[in-house]
């Protein structure tokens, strides 16, 4: 009897989802609901009057796509500046991680946008959360040649010498994936007014001065050799 009896609570247990074997996690079990679906497209969208709508309604400020993506993420991907600005003021996460390990933050990097950096800020982002590939921010803005966004991100404090999976800085590259014309020119001789080491070196020993050279970046060259 009383063997039977724990068998049954046994089972009432795990129809309740208080025995979880092999849990999910649970942004997986929650449901979304409309106002939720709204919020995203809105976001989406830059749709600010809609981002707020769905708010009022009951939205989870953190619900995500099926690539866990958050509202706030898609407003940045898109660089709807005012639709992110009442996602932060309403408490979005910054930081969240969608199935690609980028962050809202993250993505300011690929994008360029220094007004959307500015509408993050106070949201007190983790400047050293890292994407798929090892990388801060500073990195795939260096690479892609954002040069207003590299200004503004060195004065934050982040780490001009962070090293991705690739070896790589923000400087090297800055050389070996820009074409070493005017923005990057210009970017390299930012990240070395912010402390970046010219003669750190990539995983073969080669450093950015170095690559400059190969290519015959002569003006890179010369911000590097000061």
């Amino acid at each position: 009897m009383k063997r039977r009896t724990l068998l049954s609570l046994t089972l009432t247990l795990t129809v309740a989802g208080c025995t979880r074997p092999d849990p999910t996690p649970l942004w997986e079990e929650r449901m979304t609901t409309p106002a939720d679906q709204a919020l995203l497209a809105a976001a989406s969208a830059g749709d600010t009057e809609g981002v707020r709508a769905a708010l009022a309604a009951g939205a989870d400020r953190e619900t995500r796509d099926t690539r866990r993506r958050t509202a706030l993420l898609l407003a940045v991907a898109n660089d709807h500046v005012e639709a992110a600005r009442v996602l932060v003021d309403a408490g979005a996460d910054p930081n969240a991680l969608d199935d690609q390990h980028d962050t809202p933050w993250l993505v300011t990097g690929v994008t360029g946008s220094v007004a959307m950096l500015e509408v993050l800020l106070p949201s007190g982002p983790d400047l050293t959360i890292v994407n798929r590939y090892g990388g801060i921010s500073v990195i795939p803005a260096s690479e892609r040649g954002h040069v207003d966004y590299v200004r503004r991100v060195v004065r934050t404090g982040i780490n001009v010498n962070h090293v991705n999976n690739l070896g790589w800085t923000a400087l090297l590259e800055c050389v070996i994936l820009g074409d070493g014309t005017k923005p990057y020119q210009q970017i390299a001789e930012i990240l070395v007014a912010a402390g970046a080491d010219v003669h750190l070196p990539d995983k073969d020993g080669v450093d950015a001065l170095q690559h400059a050279r190969h290519r015959g970046y002569q003006q890179i060259v010369a911000v590097l050799s000061r």
